[in-house]
């Protein structure tokens, strides 16, 4: 005992001293990588975003200068003055706005609309022409997102527009109006450089318009920002963490100076503190070599305790499944043989004992079994030789042959009992031969008997069916006035087999067929009129087979009785005598 107590203090000990420096290490360290990361993140990503927003203002800047310049151009003021010729002027300034267009990194269209004259000219060629815009239309003075239609179907675009005279309040005051547009298109591409530089999922949001997105924006989640942050969103700039499908984010948005709209990212949570892993990589490493140590100290608790344990535990368990023949061997070189030994010494007496009372058992069960088979009523044989001297006095000597033949095989087979295991075949013999007496004394019954052949093998306990039949007879057919009829059919499923013996008797009442299946279980009958052999063939068949075997009782169609006899199958069948 000394030496297993021994063994698992010096485990817990070496496990406690081990683990716990390690575990406030990693606990330390862990808590300051994750602070630090997480901020350090948390600033990168505002950062990174709000320089993507400064580049795409300083470019809408620069774009919104576009009007002013060619507003400037001496070719352009003489187009507008109308002093330069007409078609060569026209081609000159087309020629212009299309060289200031493309000095632009973002695709963009730029347009002069005359309303006098009634003319637009663009860098886009599906704008030139002459002008039919409604002369209601609001001037666009700052930037606005709208749908341009002029290529046939809607294009987002944001439009900016300059007027002359700069005063000027309605459409019909204008000398001239200056427009640059672009669509939506170049932001969408500048979100995509975005999420392919930093793996997030960028996106533009406004609350009067349609989310301008990405290639592969993820529609549900960047709802869930929207309802969750931005419509309750203020100032230029801000960070928020959200839970999304049982995940988190890091959502980050800052507002355009140029647009009011606002560029919106996020990440999971997960990925900002991925610098983590070398410090738990480092943690790993730790847990690794005191699993090495763990695992030499779990050899010797094992060599020492565990397989002296499991040996024993086995012996119990083989011991309560039945086998107690069975024996420990081995040597633990501890405490464990002293347990070891008195555990065999224990299994072996118990197996002696055992041996002892089932032996016992058996010889008990054949006794009461061969009692039983002796209870049968011996009235019957009185009879019978009663039928034999009368029929020897009538000189009916044919009538004597068949009584004293069937009667000597009848008493040959139920004197029998060293085996107490018989065949279907063999009980129903001797029931043809018990019937046969009947019909020779009572010259009113006949008898039918139609059990399948693959049933006539099927194991069964002696004096079994005789009984039933004698039941038919003397409780129904005998009572009866008039001829009577004995029908003997068997029945199998895969569990169980079933012999069904029917009468035309007088039959009983519900009630008394009730009260009848429940006299079956009771021990004493001696003021019972079913007597003792119906009893004990279903205390027999209960005792042998189990559970679901026995007799049950129910009235025939035609009046009568049928009595069922149940037992279990056994496919493998018993010699025939």
């Amino acid at each position: 005992m000394r030496n297993r107590l021994s063994i698992f203090s010096k485990i817990v000990v070496t496990t406690v001293l081990l683990l716990i420096p390690i575990l406030l290490l990693y606990s330390y360290s862990n808590r300051i990588a994750s602070s630090v990361v997480e901020k350090q993140v948390r600033s990168s990503n505002l950062n990174q975003l709000t320089f993507q927003m400064n580049q795409m203002d300083s470019i809408i800047e620069n774009l919104s200068v576009f009007p002013v310049i060619i507003s400037y151009d001496p070719y352009i003021r003489e187009f507008i003055s109308g002093t330069g010729e007409s078609l060569k002027a026209q081609a000159r300034v087309t020629e212009k706005l299309s060289l200031q267009s493309v000095s632009s990194a973002w695709s963009n269209d730029l347009t002069i609309e005359l309303p006098v004259a009634k003319k637009i000219l663009s860098s886009n060629i599906y704008v030139n022409g002459a002008a039919t815009r409604p002369e209601e239309r609001p001037i666009r003075t700052t930037w606005t997102y709208d749908q341009d239609r002029s290529r046939g179907y809607p294009v987002g675009t944001f439009i900016r527009e300059i007027t002359e005279p700069a005063n000027a309040g309605t459409y019909n005051d204008l000398t001239a109006m200056f427009q640059v547009r672009f669509p939506v298109q170049n932001m969408s591409d500048m979100l995509d450089i975005h999420k392919k530089e930093n793996r997030s999922d960028p996106f533009f949001y406004h609350p009067n318009y349609e989310t301008i997105s990405n290639s592969t924006l993820s529609s549900a989640a960047a709802e869930s920002i929207i309802r969750t942050i931005l419509n309750d969103a203020s100032g230029s700039s801000g960070q928020r963490t959200i839970s999304i499908d049982r995940e988190k984010y890091l959502v980050s948005y800052v507002k355009s100076r140029q647009l009011g709209w606002y560029l919106v990212d996020y990440v999971p949570v997960e990925r900002i503190v991925s610098p983590i892993i070398t410090a738990r990589n480092w943690f790993y490493s730790s847990i690794a070599l005191l699993l090495m140590m763990s695992v030499v100290a779990a050899f010797l608790l094992y060599r020492n305790v565990q397989i002296p344990l499991h040996k024993m535990i086995r012996g119990v368990q083989r011991m309560k499944d039945g086998d107690l023949s069975w024996r420990i061997n081995y040597k633990a070189k501890s405490e464990f043989d002293d347990l070891i030994r008195h555990y065999n010494e224990m299994a072996e007496q118990i197996q002696r004992l055992i041996e002892d009372v089932y032996t016992e058992k058996l010889r008990s069960r054949d006794a009461t079994l061969k009692q039983l088979q002796s209870q049968i009523n011996p009235h019957f044989l009185y009879n019978s030789l009663f039928f034999i001297i009368n029929s020897a006095m009538m000189d009916d000597r044919e009538a004597v042959i068949s009584m004293t033949e069937n009667l000597a095989e009848f008493y040959r087979y139920t004197t029998k009992v060293e085996n107490q295991q018989v065949t279907v075949a063999d009980e129903l013999n001797l029931v043809r031969h018990y019937l046969a007496i009947h019909h020779l004394r009572m010259g009113r019954l006949a008898y039918i008997i139609n059990v399948s052949d693959t049933m006539l093998s099927e194991p069964i306990s002696r004096l079994i069916l005789q009984p039933l039949v004698e039941n038919a007879i003397v409780h129904g057919i005998e009572p009866r006035i008039g001829g009577g009829m004995i029908v003997i059919t068997g029945e199998q499923d895969g569990q169980y087999n079933r012999i069904h013996v029917t009468d035309n008797g007088v039959g009983m009442k519900d009630a008394e067929l009730e009260q009848l299946q429940g006299r079956l279980e009771q021990k004493d009958s001696s003021t019972d009129e079913l007597g003792s052999g119906i009893r004990n063939v279903h205390q027999r068949l209960r005792y042998q087979y189990g559970e679901g075997s026995g007799l049950s009782f129910r009235n025939a169609p035609d009046g009568g009785l049928i009595v069922t006899a149940t037992w279990t199958r056994d496919s493998g069948g018993v010699d025939s005598e």
